[in-house]
């Protein structure tokens, strides 16, 4: 197949998959963020591999853009091999949680192509057990069948599979426009609510500070 082929048939699934997105998914996760800010609780992104560089990446969205206390177990790397080494993979995740005391205010959000199962991330299904445990909100970004991840979510957004040879690179490229557009939907609702209050969004919302200048 030629190269330029090979890019039109990706980004045709690209477009198949936005057409089929769950978008009641999508709006119920917003809504869950929203309260989980509101109510003083805190995020915990989960993800491995490229998922985990996701995870990151999307902390320093939900903290910087959302204004939203978000932390990725995967980021410090020392506890996450002392801990895979002294106890295990699987529960790297969930003993990492119960030392941040994981409790119902909170909300733990996965990022993962096949959702997590006995054979493959058992440690996000581990996780996500405590989650439902401590009543936790569970919000996912998956694709396949969703696995574990799909059937214990409060909000599932599962990334349509629109060929099965590109199931990995699509699931992780949706995660980043997925958490980008909540992340950016959470944030256009505190500057209406700013607005509305008859705030000044130049000097009121740091977000927004300059903005205008470039646009």
């Amino acid at each position: 197949m030629k190269t330029e082929q090979y890019i039109e048939n990706y980004l045709k699934e690209t477009e198949l998959i936005a057409k089929h997105l769950p978008r009641e998914g999508i709006a119920k996760a917003v809504e869950l963020l929203k309260n989980i800010k509101g109510q003083g609780g805190r995020l915990f992104v989960l993800g491995v591999g490229g998922s985990a560089a996701n995870a990151s990446h999307a902390v320093n969205d939900f903290r910087k853009i959302a204004g939203m206390e978000t932390y990725a177990p995967t980021d410090n790397v020392s506890e996450l091999t002392a801990r895979t080494n002294d106890e295990g993979w699987d529960t790297t995740f969930s003993e990492w949680l119960k030392i941040s005391r994981l409790n119902e205010k909170d909300g733990i959000l996965v990022f993962s192509v096949g959702g997590g199962s006995e054979f493959a991330s058992p440690n996000i299904v581990s996780a996500l057990r405590l989650a439902k445990e401590r009543k936790a909100a569970v919000i996912s970004i998956v694709s396949k069948d969703g696995g574990y991840a799909g059937q214990v979510s409060d909000a599932c957004m599962l990334i349509p599979v629109a060929d099965g040879r590109r199931i990995t690179p699509h699931a992780e490229g949706w995660q980043g426009i997925l958490w980008h557009l909540m992340v950016n939907a959470m944030a256009e609702e505190q500057k209406k609510e700013t607005e509305d209050n008859g705030e000044d969004t130049e000097s009121g919302w740091p977000g927004l500070r300059g903005y205008s200048k470039w646009i």
